[in-house]
């Protein structure tokens, strides 16, 4: 039977990619004064490709920008705008609230384990409004270990006082979420990215809608794979 539901944050309740165009389409328009000379989608586009979908900080993607585009503005100033006002720009996958309240109603246990910083993610959980559902949130600068560590997996257990083998994490990246997962003893659930391929996860899904009926499958001794 599962007792708890872990969850990673950037790609699988929030929608990051969406959220990162919205607020880099903003930050572009509130300073048009000094980006002017850019055209929008192709500084749109430099800043998505430089930050590598999250995985470089922001700090080298904006001295890039600066220096490849000579822009009049010093980089720490839109560092410190994207630290400010990115969590207005946070867009939720659908179906993320239901499906939340739906596993909390199951008394469930609840929790998060995200690579990042804080208080930026901390700030961004607030911003989607599900702070509320968790018993448990564990962000990588805070505890001192990133995943795939198998220390931060076994140390969400903790918090939640559940074995491995009563738990489920759910995560978009093949390595960091459902391998990491899996070498705990956690059952693993991947929500599909089209960057990869080929993940091997106990199961597999396109929407967070379909999450509450893999527990209730595995609640009632089900096997079926999704």
């Amino acid at each position: 039977m599962i007792k708890a539901v872990i969850f990673d944050l950037d790609g699988t309740l929030l929608n990051r990619d969406a959220s990162v165009i919205s607020f880099v389409s903003n930050q572009y328009d509130r300073y048009r004064d000094v980006f002017g000379h850019i055209p929008k989608q192709q500084y749109m586009s430099k800043f998505i490709e430089y930050d590598c979908r999250g995985y470089v900080w922001k700090d080298k993607v904006y001295q890039q920008l600066v220096k490849e585009y000579q822009i009049q503005l010093p980089w720490e100033t839109l560092l410190q705008d994207y630290m400010e006002n990115f969590k207005r720009h946070c867009v939720p996958f659908p179906h993320l609230e239901s499906m939340l309240d739906t596993l909390k109603n199951r008394s469930l246990k609840l929790g998060i384990i995200s690579n990042g910083r804080e208080p930026f993610q901390s700030k961004n959980i607030s911003a989607l409004g599900i702070g509320h559902f968790f018993d448990a949130i564990l962000i990588s600068e805070s505890e001192g270990i990133r995943k795939p560590d198998p220390l931060i997996f076994q140390r969400a257990l903790e918090r939640l006082n559940v074995q491995a083998f009563e738990s489920m994490y759910v995560g978009d990246h093949p390595m960091n979420d459902v391998k990491a997962a899996r070498s705990v003893g956690m059952l693993s659930v991947w929500k599909k990215d089209n960057q990869w391929e080929d993940v091997n996860a106990d199961y597999c899904i396109d929407e967070l809608s379909e999450l509450p009926g893999i527990v209730e499958e595995l609640t009632f001794g089900k096997t079926n794979n999704y």
